[in-house]
C-alpha cells in the first residue's frame, strides 16, 4: 500500500508483460504473464472532436479504440487528458484558433468502452464552448461513471481530486495545468485548474499542498498528478516542470502523467516512482508532422503488486484512420529507440519486451 505523502515510497522491481490481439502486421507483444495484481493504463491527449466525431458518426463508437480495444480491455481501469468538451451547446470562446467538441452521442460509449476511469480536464481546450461546455462535458462523463478531475463552476471544485476505485484500490488523482491562463477558474467562475508548474512560486506550492491533502484525506493506494504543461512538439520538459514533477513526487504523488507537447517524452524514475513527461496523444484528427512524428505514441500500463507499483509497461501505439491502434513493428521499433534516448538522460532503464518496452520501478 502507498505511503503517506512526504514518506518514502519502496517498490520492487519485477518487470510485467502482456499479449494482444490485433490486425495481421501489429508488432508482436511479450507472451509472458504478468505478475502485476492490478495494471491501470494512461494515455496522453483524446480528442474525440472534430474529424473524429464526424468519422464515427453513425458507426459503433468503440470502433474509435480500433485494435487497441482488446488490450484496453485486459486493464483494470484508464486514465486520459480528455482534449475536448463533449456538448452540442454553448458559445465559442472569443478569438480562439482551435475548437474541440465531441457529439455526446458517440464519445459517451466510446469512453465508456474503454472501461475510462478518470479523465483530466484541466487543459487549453475545456472551455472551448464556455462554461455551459464545460458543465455538459463533466454532466456526461458522470453519465457514463467517469470520474473527472481539473475543471469546474469554480476554483474550488477545479481543484477537488478525481477519486474511484480500480481493481480493488483506490485511485485518486488531481488534474492541473500552465497552459492557457484564460480558461483558469476563479473564486465565481468556471474554468481548469490553471497555475505555474512551479515548485518556486510560493502562490503554486500553497495551492497544490491545499489539494493533495484533499486528496491524501480520502487514504488512497495510488495518487496521480496529471498535468497538462509546456509548449507543442517539443520532444523534452522544461526546467521547471522536472522539478515540479520531482516536488510532487517528494509530497508523496505516486506517478506524474504529463501531456500536452502532442509528441513523447522521456520517462524518468524519482524515488522510484515513475514521471510520464508527456505521453503523446492517443487518438485525434491532427495533422501528422514528419519531425516529430507525433501520430506514434504508447498505452503506458503501470502494474501493481500488493498496492505497489512495481513497473511500467509501453505498448507502442499509431494514430490511423481517426483511430488508435496499435504500432506494426516499424513504428514499434521507432517507439524503442526513442523513449530509450528520451529516457536516457535521467538514467532510467528501458528493457526490450516483445514490441514494447518495460521500465522496473524501485529506488533511484
Amino acid at each position: 500500500m502507498r505511503t503517506t505523502r512526504r514518506g518514502a515510497l519502496a517498490v520492487g522491481l519485477a518487470g510485467i508483460a502482456g499479449c494482444v490481439n490485433g490486425p495481421k502486421r501489429t508488432a508482436e507483444l511479450s507472451t509472458s504473464e504478468s505478475t502485476a495484481d492490478v495494471r491501470v493504463g494512461f494515455v496522453g491527449d483524446v480528442m474525440l472532436g472534430r474529424g473524429v466525431t464526424e468519422h464515427w458518426q453513425g458507426a459503433e463508437p468503440s470502433g474509435v479504440w480500433g485494435s487497441t480495444l482488446d488490450r484496453l480491455d485486459t486493464l483494470d481501469g484508464l486514465v486520459m487528458n480528455l482534449e475536448c468538451t463533449i456538448t452540442e451547446n454553448g458559445e465559442r470562446w472569443p478569438d480562439k484558433t482551435y475548437y474541440f467538441r465531441a457529439d455526446p452521442e458517440f464519445a459517451r460509449p466510446a469512453l465508456a468502452a474503454a472501461d475510462t476511469s478518470i479523465a483530466a480536464l484541466a487543459n487549453n481546450h475545456v472551455l472551448d464552448f464556455g462554461e455551459t461546455g464545460l458543465l455538459d462535458t463533466t454532466a456526461h462523463l458522470e453519465r457514463a461513471g467517469i470520474a473527472h478531475t481539473g475543471a469546474g463552476p469554480d476554483i474550488d471544485a477545479a481543484l477537488e481530486p478525481a477519486v474511484t476505485a480500480v481493481g480493488g484500490l483506490t485511485v485518486a488523482m488531481l488534474s492541473l495545468t500552465d497552459r492557457w491562463a484564460e480558461f483558469g477558474a476563479g473564486v465565481d467562475s468556471a474554468g481548469s485548474a490553471y497555475t505555474a508548474l512551479d515548485p518556486s512560486v510560493p502562490a503554486t506550492s500553497a495551492l497544490v499542498r491545499t489539494a493533495l491533502d484533499r486528496a491524501e484525506a480520502h487514504d488512497p493506494d495510488l495518487l496521480v498528478a496529471s498535468l497538462h504543461w509546456g509548449p507543442n512538439w517539443t520532444t523534452t520538459p522544461e526546467s521547471q516542470h522536472e522539478a515540479f514533477a520531482r516536488w510532487l513526487i517528494d509530497e508523496g504523488v505516486n506517478v506524474v502523467h504529463g501531456h500536452s507537447a502532442h509528441v513523447l517524452q522521456g520517462v524518468e524514475l524519482y524515488r522510484g516512482s515513475p514521471i510520464i513527461y508527456d505521453a503523446g496523444d492517443f487518438v485525434d484528427d491532427y495533422v501528422h508532422r514528419d519531425e516529430v512524428y507525433n501520430k506514434r505514441s504508447a498505452l503506458f500500463e503501470l502494474g501493481l503488486v500488493d498496492g505497489d507499483p512495481d513497473s511500467l509497461r509501453l505498448v507502442p501505439t499509431e494514430i490511423a484512420d481517426y483511430q488508435a491502434t496499435v504500432a506494426d513493428e516499424d513504428v514499434a521499433a521507432w517507439l524503442r529507440e526513442t523513449i530509450r534516448a528520451r529516457s536516457a538522460p535521467y538514467g532510467t532503464t528501458v528493457n526490450e519486451d516483445g514490441a514494447g518496452v518495460t521500465i522496473p520501478l524501485g529506488e533511484h
